[in-house]
């Protein structure tokens, strides 16, 4: 008898098998690049794009340059393309890269923990002054921001810069940025710790070295023994700040995980009491922990923060010491709460030595090559060689005998820049906006200055400490989340229903004392237009209702929705 046949077995179901890339971390094994980003940084480490610059595009022009070069690893040597003029904040988000971009370029020069001599300030006005139309803004982080550069122009610029030991390194790109310091280390008398040596260690150590020139974003840090906080060490990705040890003396605490933008974050804790000499070794484990453990699947959670978040303090702190440093850290003690509420260091104050240093303020960082070459003037007249930027914006003029300091406060109020300055003017900053920047909305630099001007006129009487911050677009690069009145530009409609430029407004943030974030009030937006009216009738009712003694940040946390709008 024939065996029956058998009846195949049913096929089992091919499942479809994704490779698993987790968030691509290079220390879990995913190499593989994940967006255009990660691809073009494996193809080429940006710190190459400099030799074609200087052989390539410099000799044959813009259009010759490589896309993923123009608009990626240039970066990396501080070049980004500015927008083209013309086009209105509402194109900004609809129209391709390369309809934004113009043919020049802005051009960021790093000046870690804003330490200039007056030869370099010197430098920096005349190349302004030569290759920049004049431009030459302060920025938050210290640096100085050229615009209208022409890639012809590059090389030269580069080797004036370098002449005098300034640079332009890895001042953009996935990289590690300026590092900020206190522009009064080493000089402020009641300064618990000097950080300049480390800045110093970790710009031979780790700037321009390729082991930490592809992170998965941008890595930002901070040092500063001020007992002012000086240097907005809760919204950097590494922050070391001043404490004295109650065992081993001065040193640092350090904090990680900072950072604005879209998804705002105060940086934590490690709780790790850091000495003077250890500084660039511990900065040097965190930002390897970021290369190799940060998130590289999404560039909107790509920052450090992103990690800190989801480990925690107390793993960040284990991986930091088991797997990098290979030893544990000291326990430390919390900064105390600076007794300041102005932290730009504006004024005339009394150095340790004896001499004096001279703060004044520009107007929303706006200067331009002309009057820095005056500045570095000035200050060596009056017996300094050194200046210093500040991250609100601000310079500052060191080493000034006594008998000098009435003189510079003159010529420097000759020239628009007061030591004396209102709060309006003190406290108003401004990120570029849409003059150059391809990601602004609205104007930001012109609307910051006109806003000092009414709000001088109008309230005259208004003493108090107060941050207004204005920024061109949602990344925060002017800080707006942590302002007392922090303005972010959007297009929003008027009583006419047309779309104008516009804000929305965030009120009462704060670093330093009680470090938080504003609160937005629902529907709150007001147009550029009605921008003085409106931060004048919220500074006049912070006046009428405040209490004895109370900032603006804390009436700003209890008042109604009504008392704000």
């Amino acid at each position: 008898m024939a065996a029956t046949p058998q009846k195949p077995a049913a096929a089992t179901p091919r499942r479809k098998v994704s490779r698993h890339r987790g968030e691509g971390q290079w220390a879990a094994g995913h190499f593989t690049p994940l967006n255009g980003n990660e691809q073009f940084k494996k193809d080429d480490d940006g710190l190459n794009v400099r030799t074609r610059i200087e052989t390539i595009y410099s000799k044959r022009g813009f259009d010759s340059i490589d896309p993923n070069d123009l608009r990626g690893r240039m970066r990396w040597w501080g070049l980004y393309t500015q927008r083209k003029p013309g086009i209105d904040g509402g194109k900004t988000a609809i129209l391709e890269p390369e309809e934004l971009d113009d043919s020049y370029f802005m051009l960021r020069v790093r000046i870690d923990g804003g330490r200039l001599t007056t030869q370099q300030l010197r430098v920096i006005g005349e190349i302004s002054q030569e290759f920049a139309r004049g431009t030459a803004d302060i920025t938050d982080r210290q640096n100085v921001q050229y615009h209208w550069i022409r890639i012809e122009d590059v090389p030269e610029i580069w080797n004036r810069l370098e002449a005098v030991g300034l640079s332009t390194t890895e001042a953009c790109g996935d990289t590690p940025r300026v590092v900020i310091g206190s522009p009064v280390a080493g000089i402020a008398a009641d300064e618990i710790i000097d950080g300049s040596p480390a800045i110093d260690e970790i710009q031979r150590r780790i700037i321009g070295n390729k082991a930490f020139s592809n992170l998965p974003r941008k890595f930002k840090s901070a040092i500063s023994g001020s007992p002012l906080l000086d240097v907005a060490h809760e919204i950097n990705d590494v922050a070391f700040v001043g404490v004295n040890h109650p065992e081993h003396g001065p040193g640092f605490d350090l904090w990680v995980g900072g950072g604005l933008s879209t998804n705002p974050k105060i940086g934590v804790r490690l709780g790790a009491w850091v000495p003077l000499d250890e500084v660039p070794e511990v900065y040097e484990g965190v930002i390897s922990i970021f290369r190799d453990y940060g998130y590289r699947r999404l560039r909107t959670r790509a920052r450090l923060k992103f990690l800190v978040a989801d480990w925690g303090a107390e793993k960040f702190r284990q991986v930091l010491e088991d797997e990098y440093l290979k030893r544990k850290l000291v326990d430390g003690p919390a900064p105390a709460q600076p007794v300041e509420r102005w932290r730009d260091h504006v004024g005339v104050h009394r150095q340790k030595d004896g001499r004096f240093y001279v703060g004044f303020a520009p107007r929303v960082g706006r200067v331009d090559g002309a009057t820095l070459t005056k500045i570095a003037e000035l200050a060596e007249a009056h017996g300094s060689g050194r200046v210093r930027t500040t991250v609100e914006q601000k310079m500052i003029i060191l080493d000034v005998e006594e008998a000098q300091v009435e003189s510079l406060a003159e010529a420097l109020e000759a020239l628009d820049l007061t030591t004396k300055p209102s709060p309006f003017r003190r406290g108003t900053m401004a990120c570029t906006g849409i003059e150059y920047c391809k990601l602004a909305i609205v104007e930001t630099k012109a609307r910051g200055s006109q806003l000092i001007d009414e709000l001088e006129r109008r309230i005259p009487d208004f003493d108090e400490p107060i941050t207004i911050n204005i920024n061109g677009c949602p990344n925060a690069c002017a800080r707006i989340q942590v302002a007392d009145i922090g303005l972010k530009g959007q297009l929003v409609l008027d009583d006419n229903g047309e779309q104008v430029e516009g804000y929305q407004v965030h009120l009462g943030g704060a670093l330093g004392l009680e470090a938080g974030f504003g609160r937005k009030v629902r529907g709150l937006k007001v147009t550029s237009d009605e921008l003085p009216d409106y931060v004048e009738r919220v500074l006049k009712r912070f006046q009428d209702e405040r209490e004895d003694g109370e900032r603006f940040a804390t009436w700003a946390a209890r008042a109604s929705e009504e008392a704000l709008s």
